[in-house]
């Protein structure tokens, strides 16, 4: 069922075969922002899904190509979702009413159940177990960080927290979103009853996928986090052999923007934060 309320927010890259599973599948409206090469997904999706907006960027901006659907949706909410995601018959209608009635509520984050078999994520595992309970004004147990791809955001808040900055690439960006919400005083919590599906490609590029979080992680303690937390994460990659120090050697470049955007959290929430990582 379409919810008015609700913008669709997919985030792609040359892969028009997980799109034509997955584009029929989410509720209407939607907006695509693909990064790969021109024509190769574009071409496909204007003779399939004429219904959806396209955008192409033309080259890949990582995390902030979520950026540019939000700033293009017209209703309060957008649920985002990956080439190879969807959302559950009745997930977002669901979504809405609850931020609807929660209006501090600025990421719904879902259950989010893997691979033909449903099995259940980790990070939704573990935000069902949040150590920070679930507050009174909030409907789930609070979270300092979420899948992006079951997320369902107030757009108001997403971009008055700034959105995935482009410091971080596509692996951890959630964390940095998440606290600066919560240092603006919005709230972020697990609703189980929304689920979204995702069922990934075969397992391949493990080590890619180690390098980008590896400097993603770095990077985000150098944005936000006290600095025993920087020296902590570096040496982790140190000590985590190549990937981790191909990870280390990648985020070099970005430090001197990092440092620049850096600003340590209020207090509360970086106590909450050693709190979820312990």
């Amino acid at each position: 069922m379409n919810d008015p309320r609700v913008t669709v927010v997919v985030a792609g890259r040359n892969r028009p075969r997980a799109l034509a599973r997955t584009l029929p599948l989410h509720p209407r409206p939607v907006i695509l922002v693909d990064s790969g090469p021109a024509d190769v997904t574009a071409g496909f999706v204007r003779r399939h899904f004429p219904d959806v907006r396209l955008v192409e960027t033309g080259k890949d901006p990582g995390a902030p190509a979520r950026d540019i659907g939000v700033r293009l949706a017209v209703t309060p909410y957008v649920a985002f979702a990956d080439d190879d995601s969807w959302w559950a018959p009745g997930a977002l209608e669901r979504a809405a009413d609850v931020l609807d009635a929660y209006p501090r509520l600025a990421v719904l984050a879902a259950r989010v159940l893997v691979g033909p078999e449903e099995r259940l994520d980790a990070v939704s595992e573990r935000m069902r177990a949040s150590p920070l309970g679930v507050e009174p004004d909030l409907p789930g147990p609070s979270v300092l960080g979420f899948l992006a791809l079951g997320a369902v955001v107030h757009k108001e808040a997403f971009l008055e927290a700034g959105g995935f900055d482009g410091v971080l690439l596509s692996s951890g960006e959630e964390e940095r979103l998440a606290v600066d919400l919560a240092a603006k005083g919005w709230g972020l919590a697990y609703v189980d009853d929304v689920v979204a599906h995702r069922h990934p490609p075969p397992p391949g590029g493990a080590r890619g996928r180690k390098v980008l979080a590896t400097r993603d992680a770095v990077l985000t303690a150098v944005l936000r986090r006290p600095w025993r937390v920087v020296a902590r994460r570096s040496l982790d990659a140190l000590l985590a052999g190549p990937a981790g120090w191909e990870g280390l050697r990648t985020a070099v470049p970005s430090l001197p923007r990092a440092l620049a955007e850096r600003r340590e959290l209020p207090a509360a929430v970086e106590r909450a934060r050693r709190r979820l990582e312990r």
